[in-house]
Order: C-alpha cells, then sequence, then structure tokens
C-alpha cells in the first residue's frame, strides 16, 4: 500500500470520499428522497433498447436528444437484464471518478463531490449527467498536470457527450497557447469527430435536429424572452473568455473561469432543467480561498433551494407556479455564484482603472 501511496498521493483522499459518495448515493434512495420521483432512465432505455435489441441507428431510425457520445451510457445498460440498476451504478462509477479527479486537482474538494448526492437529491440516481462531468472534469485536470493531448481528448469526447463543455473550449486554447501546446488541441478535434463525424454522414437532419430541438417548457411560446436569455448567455460567456485571456494564464484562473463559463451557461440559458446544476458540482469547490468557500456556499444553497420543489413539487410548479419564489431564489443564488466567480480580483481592477 505504501508503494501505492507513492505513485497516487490522494489516494487516502480518493478512497475516503469515494467511500462518502457510494454512501450518500445509496442514502438518496431511502426516506423522502424516494417518493415522488421524476425519472429519465425509461427515456435512455427506449434509445439503448433500440440500438441493441431491434438494431436501429440513432438519429436516422430514431430521434435522440442527446450528442452521440451520450450513447455509451444508454447502451451498456441494455446489455442487461435491469437496465435502472445497471445504469445507477454506471453513475456511480462515474461519481467515484469524479472525486478521484477531483483530489488530484484540490484534495479538500473531493469530500465536497463525496456528499453530494445529498445536496443533488434523487434526480442523481436517473440522470446521465455525471459522464459529461466525468470527461470534462478530467480534461480539466489532465490539462492542468500538464497531460495535454489527454486533456484535449477528454474534452472532445466530453462535448460529443453533452454540448455545454464547448464553453471551456477557449479557455483551454489560452491554456495551450501559453503552454505552446496549440498543435494537442488537434487531439479534441479528433476525438470529437470520430464520435459525431459517422452520424453527421448517415443522419445529418436527424443529428442536426437533436440539437436544435432543446427547449425548455416554461419558456414554450415566449421567442422573445428565450432570445433575450440566449443574447446574455451568450455576452457573459464571451466576456469571461476576453477576461480569462487578458489576465495572467495560471492554474487558479483557469479553474475559475471555466466554473464561471459553466455556470453562465446554466444560470442564463433559456433552458435550466434542475440536472444541471450537476456540472457544477465538481467544478466550484475547485476554486480556493474565501471565493471558493463563498462559492461553494451558493451552489450548495442552489441546490437544497432545488430539492425543495423537485421533484415532489415540479408538476404544481409547472402548471400553477407553486413555489416560484423558491425557484426565483434558486435563480438568484446561480446568479450570485456567477458574480462570485467572474468578479476580477483587486490587482486586475486596479490595472483595468489605470488603463481607463
Amino acid at each position: 500500500m505504501s508503494e501505492l501511496s507513492r505513485r497516487w498521493p490522494q489516494l487516502d483522499v480518493t478512497l475516503a470520499g469515494g467511500g462518502l459518495f457510494l454512501f450518500s448515493f445509496a442514502l438518496v434512495h431511502r426516506w423522502f428522497w424516494a417518493h415522488g420521483q421524476l425519472v429519465d432512465w425509461p427515456v435512455y432505455k427506449t434509445y439503448g433498447d433500440a440500438i441493441v435489441h431491434h438494431g436501429q441507428v440513432p438519429y436516422r431510425d430514431f430521434h435522440v436528444e442527446y450528442p452521440p457520445l451520450a450513447l455509451v451510457v444508454f447502451v451498456i445498460p441494455s446489455l442487461f437484464g435491469d437496465y435502472r440498476t445497471v445504469f445507477e451504478v454506471l453513475m456511480a462509477a462515474c461519481g467515484v471518478g469524479l472525486v478521484a479527479v477531483v483530489a488530484t486537482i484540490r484534495p479538500a474538494a473531493a469530500y465536497y463531490v463525496g456528499v453530494s448526492p445529498v445536496l443533488v437529491g434523487s434526480l442523481i440516481l436517473t440522470r446521465f449527467d455525471l459522464w459529461p462531468a466525468l470527461l470534462t472534469t478530467g480534461a480539466l485536470a489532465a490539462l492542468l498536470g500538464g497531460r495535454h493531448r489527454l486533456g484535449w481528448g477528454l474534452l472532445g469526447a466530453a462535448v460529443a457527450a453533452k454540448l455545454w463543455p464547448v464553453v471551456i473550449v477557449p479557455l483551454a486554447l489560452g491554456w495551450a497557447i501559453a503552454h505552446r501546446r496549440l498543435r494537442s488541441s488537434l487531439v479534441g478535434l479528433a476525438a470529437f469527430a470520430v464520435a459525431v463525424v459517422p452520424f453527421a454522414l448517415i443522419a445529418p437532419h436527424g443529428l442536426f435536429e437533436s440539437v436544435r430541438g432543446q427547449g425548455s417548457q416554461n419558456l414554450a411560446g415566449h421567442g422573445l424572452l428565450a432570445a433575450m436569455f440566449s443574447a446574455a448567455q451568450a455576452l457573459a460567456i464571451i466576456a469571461l473568455w476576453i477576461a480569462f485571456l487578458r489576465g495572467p494564464i495560471d492554474r487558479e484562473r483557469l479553474v475559475r473561469y471555466s466554473a464561471a463559463c459553466v455556470c453562465a451557461f446554466v444560470a442564463l440559458g433559456k433552458v435550466l432543467s434542475p440536472q444541471f446544476l450537476l456540472w457544477l458540482v465538481p467544478l466550484v469547490p475547485l476554486v480556493r480561498g474565501r471565493r471558493g468557500i463563498a462559492a461553494t456556499i451558493l451552489l450548495s444553497a442552489a441546490l437544497v433551494l432545488t430539492q425543495v420543489w423537485f421533484p415532489w413539487r415540479y408538476w404544481g410548479y409547472a402548471e400553477h407556479f407553486h413555489l416560484a419564489g423558491v425557484v426565483l431564489a434558486r435563480n438568484l443564488a446561480l446568479v450570485a455564484l456567477l458574480v462570485v466567480l467572474a468578479w476580477p480580483q483587486g490587482s486586475q481592477r486596479r490595472r483595468v482603472d489605470g488603463a481607463a
């Protein structure tokens, strides 16, 4: 064990955090979490069964809402008898993997990921979002560790699993340029192309519809409002990219701006599904110092507030706007989180003021 510990300095943290995650993951099967669940795995099962048992081609023979690399975690459970159990095992494995990856960046943050199922609630059992979160966080860890090709390969795979990690790509490009490893980004492009291009050739229309068809029940029929949210989201993310590239490109800023860009995508988009908060769970606690403490508290508040209305009271909110104040408080917590993550450091503010 001592030799293994020398090769893997974070082994003790990974084991403790991984055990904590599995305990928390098991806990949300019980008590109030076990009631009134709204699950997505039956949709995933239709995809997996269509491929495995009926030989159908996704995007061509049936509609799929998600990018091609998401199909990996949809297909594997269809190869076995009990779809839900196998899917949950896969998500638990992704969660333990997240603990291990986060421990390599900031060991203390691994414990937050360990308790995250209790903060997130039962939706963590039946959504596949831990899969792209694992790929994205693994990419960030590899880039920070100087393993540029691996980092770009994982980032390309993450975008091919769910599109949101694309907001980190410009930051990663800045990191690659600063370290004179820009050519490594081609590995990310290749990883994305391997997953996506075959379906783009076979069923271009179906693949395009899987991206275009993303929508929100709450904004249906409100085209102007949706457009305003999309514009605000795009402007905020572009501003974060520019701010990152104008400052020192170091570890702390890459972590912080990665979390900020994902937060902007979540908080300001026209769609804010509860499971989107899972994307922030491994990123926000990586931020150090008082800023990191404040950011983690705000994320925790947003997670707990989400549990107040989802899933048990979801239909009351969706149909009659019951607990709309709670949802508003959750949204404001996410906006405050974005401000905390994006707010420039004192030295940067002084430089900007001096330039003005």
